[in-house]
Parts: structure tokens; sequence; C-alpha cells
């Protein structure tokens, strides 16, 4: 399990995270939603070891992933929401750079590769790829490592149906293999995959039971 404790940022003079507490489960997808602007990101970047935070620890069975980069590396993939692809590389040479000849070989043929759909289009140069073929590419290349936890800032935005099903159905799969998923967005839409929901705003994260109540939430997060 992992467990947020008292994580609070300050960029000056501005707290963007209050004493942030959460904990996240296996088989688990834990949604916080947000208007842009009000630490989601952020948040997702102090997991991810990008950032350090005034405060707070960051617990993985007992032990603060804050003070244990190996660890934190090993466990969690941070799939930001800009790509941080190659652009003059094709779609396989980026892959080429994360997995080995063998491994790349079974993920194109039955694995991340394939269920994603980046098969389709291997020989594309990142540059004439769509968002959502870059978004996907991303994906794949981040979870190469076998992450036990993923982290994924805005993961449909700028995507059309197709690709945000292939992503939603990612997160299924990478649940039902034990894993678990931090989705931050400021699309309701991606609620509806999520097995436990937050909102931030103001810097304060709090818990919210969702049942497609999207008026309610709308109205919580403005």
């Amino acid at each position: 399990m992992l467990e947020l404790i008292n994580i609070s940022k300050r960029y000056k003079d501005k707290w963007v995270l209050k004493d942030i507490h959460m904990k996240l489960n296996e088989e688990r997808c834990v949604g916080i939603l947000g208007v842009n602007g009000s630490g989601k990101t952020t948040l997702l970047s102090i997991l991810a070891g990008v950032l350090k935070p005034n405060s707070g620890k960051v617990m993985y069975n007992n032990i603060d992933l804050l003070k244990n980069q190996t660890l934190r590396r090993k466990l969690i993939a941070y799939i930001p929401q800009k790509s941080p692809l190659i652009e003059e590389l094709n779609a396989l040479d980026n892959l080429k750079l994360w997995y080995d000849k063998e491994e790349l070989k079974k993920e194109i043929s039955s694995g991340v590769i394939s269920l994603l759909g980046v098969d389709e289009f291997l020989k594309k140069p990142v540059s004439a790829l769509s968002m959502g073929m870059k978004k996907r590419l991303s994906i794949a290349c981040a979870v190469a490592s076998k992450p036990k936890i993923l982290l994924m800032d805005e993961p449909s935005a700028y995507l059309d149906i197709i690709c945000k099903a292939d992503i939603h159905r990612y997160i299924s799969e990478h649940k039902r293999q034990g894993g678990s998923i931090i989705l931050v967005s400021h699309d309701v839409g991606d609620f509806g995959i999520c097995d436990e929901h937050y909102v931030l705003k103001a810097g304060i994260l709090n818990p919210f039971e969702y049942k497609d109540n999207v008026d309610e939430l709308i109205k919580i997060i403005g």
C-alpha cells in the first residue's frame, strides 16, 4: 500500500498543497479531479521524485520513498501530460530505448504494446503521430520496467474516443495484474474508470463519492 502523509508544497509565499493525505491499495485506480492550476501535476511530480515537498512522507510498506529513490524508481512510473518522446525517432526506435530485444518482441506480439495499439504505427516518426498515438506510445515506454504504480497526468487530454478507450482498457488490465494507478484530470469522463475519487481544490484534497453526479462535482471544483 502507498500512503501519502501530510504532503505540503509551497511556491514562494503560496501553498499549492496543504497536508495531503491519501492511501492507494493494490488493484485500485484513484482519480483526482481539479481545475487547471489546482496542484494536480505538482502532486504527481512529488510522487515521481521530480519535486520535493516542503513537508510530509510517501510511505510504501513502512519505507519512505522520498528517502529511497532506488525503490521509488522501481515501483513507480510517471506518464506526464507533455510527451517525453524523441520526436526525431520513429515509434519503434523510441521503444528500443526502454525494452531489450526479446522483451520488445514479446510486448509487440501480445503484451502492452499490442494492447495499446502501438503496434499499428511502429514505423511512423513521432513527429507525425497524433496526440493519441503519442500518449499511447508514452505509456508503453513508461511501463517497460513493469512498475506496480502508475502516475497518469491528464491521460485523456485532447484524445478522441478510440484513444481514450485504449488507455482505459490498459488501466483495467494493469489493475487486473495487481497494479495501482493515480490518475489526475480535469476531465470528468476519466472518473468513470476510477475506484476512488478525490477533488483537489485550493491545495486541499477531499474524497468525493462519485455516482455520475456530474453537476454536483462541477459545482464543488468550480
